[in-house]
């Protein structure tokens, strides 16, 4: 596997050598020492019901339904830093339930009111709270102030532990690289994104890694700067599989509206995948019970006028289009030239509020980090989220602009194949 980036070089990692097991004799006992269990502190910006840390702190301490039973984590949740306790808090009476103690800072949280990194793992959840606005209409959730205050942490204990970032990385470019950079410097594994790409597919398919895929999307919904990376992650985490891998982005184009779909008609293969993917929704508009019409282009330009999409143009010449309609799923089609066909799944995302009692989409983005910090392994590439952050943040200021936005410094190269990925010592 090769990865690169334009800004500057990045250190070469590679994998830890497994330990030589000694030979012991036939009569020798055998003694086993329990291995501790790891243990992680949270940061979070508010725990409430249906908050993003309310769903992580509930599974890292209750555990979760996997693999047709209760799965008990395989590590330990130990301390937290909340930022803000609105009106219908549930931080505070959930730690005295379970006895975690919430600190007052996040170096108190890592270091457990000590000295040094005293925990084995930090997850950061910095969604949902009342933060500013900035005039681009981002919301200026402080993940990037949260993850350098833990590298702080780490470089005066002179140690690192794997950390996971929630969805986007920052409001910045510079500092998205520089968070990427950070983990390549001190060594740490650092999973970050949407809980889309590990999410349950339906059907359960995959793109098969060299696939002669030329252009990807995805039909979702929600809101700008908020959902628009989930749905950036449900393609990216299809289109890196492709044939040459993945090379970075020249350009994004953000449309609303007629000016959206008067651009996509002059798309053949768009259309026809986004046709794809809309026959994989379950909640396409119907009347008395049925759908209202065959899902075409035209039929979903009648249906979904209002609806707002991110053109994105690849450096290799492959595309990805993001269209945000009133839909309540996420579906992905992409097309493969080499078979003249076209690949497609839902990602399931059962809303709590939208038909379901729980949003168990969160728990294979949990399990994976469970697996991260016990075998200090990244489970899929962080340039991954890297790039769909500049994604959104292009598609942000496209808006903004009122035209297409490019991108000479989104430059980001990796390939994943066949092998596990994994990046740390």
């Amino acid at each position: 596997m090769k990865t690169s980036m334009n800004r500057r070089s990045f250190l070469a990692c590679g994998a830890a050598a497994m330990a030589a097991v000694p030979m012991r004799a036939a009569s020798s006992p055998r003694i086993v020492t329990p291995r501790p269990r790891p243990r992680i502190a949270l940061i979070g910006t508010e725990v409430r019901q249906h908050s993003h840390a309310q769903h992580f702190i509930d599974r890292f301490l209750l555990g979760y339904g996997w693999e047709g039973g209760w799965h008990r984590p395989d590590v330990d949740l130990v301390s937290l830093y909340i930022d803000q306790f609105p009106e219908g808090d549930l931080a505070r009476a959930t730690a005295a339930r379970h006895g975690v103690p919430i600190y007052k800072t996040i170096t108190e949280a890592l270091t457990l009111g000590g000295q040094t990194l005293a925990v084995d793992g930090v997850v950061i959840i910095g969604e949902h709270g009342k933060y500013p606005r900035n005039e681009r209409g981002q919301t200026l959730y402080p993940r990037y102030r949260f993850f350098k205050e833990v590298v702080r942490v780490f470089e005066s204990s002179g140690r690192s532990v794997p950390v996971f970032n929630d969805k986007h990385l920052s409001t910045s470019w510079q500092e998205c690289v520089e968070m990427v950079e950070d983990a390549r410097r001190l060594r740490f594994p650092f999973q970050a994104g949407s809980s889309l790409p590990v999410t349950r597919r339906m059907p359960s398919i995959d793109v098969p890694h060299g696939t002669r895929l030329t252009e990807s999307v995805c039909a979702a919904y929600g809101g700008m700067d908020s959902y628009d990376i989930h749905g950036l992650e449900t393609a990216q985490c299809m289109s890196e599989r492709r044939r040459g891998g993945e090379v970075g982005i020249r350009r994004v184009r953000a449309l609303r509206g007629p000016e959206m779909w008067a651009h996509a008609a002059g798309m053949p293969t768009t259309r026809r995948l986004l046709e794809s993917a809309l026959s994989r929704s379950h909640n396409l508009p119907v009347r008395d019970g049925y759908p209202t019409a065959p899902v075409t282009f035209d039929w979903a330009r009648e249906a979904f006028p209002e609806g707002w999409a991110y053109f994105i143009e690849h450096l290799d010449g492959f595309r990805t289009t993001l269209f945000m309609l009133a839909i309540r799923d996420f579906n992905y089609a992409g097309w493969d030239a080499g078979r003249g066909r076209a690949i497609s799944c839902q990602m399931y995302l059962p809303m709590p509020t939208h038909g379901s009692t729980t949003a168990d989409f969160f728990n294979p983005q949990i399990r994976h980090i469970e697996r991260m910090v016990v075998e200090r392994r990244q489970p899929y590439p962080l340039e991954r989220t890297l790039l769909t952050s500049g994604m959104t943040l292009a598609g942000v200021e496209s808006f903004a602009r009122g035209t297409a936005v490019e991108t000479p410094e989104m430059r980001v190269r990796y390939r994943v194949g066949p092998e596990s990925f994994f990046w740390g010592a």
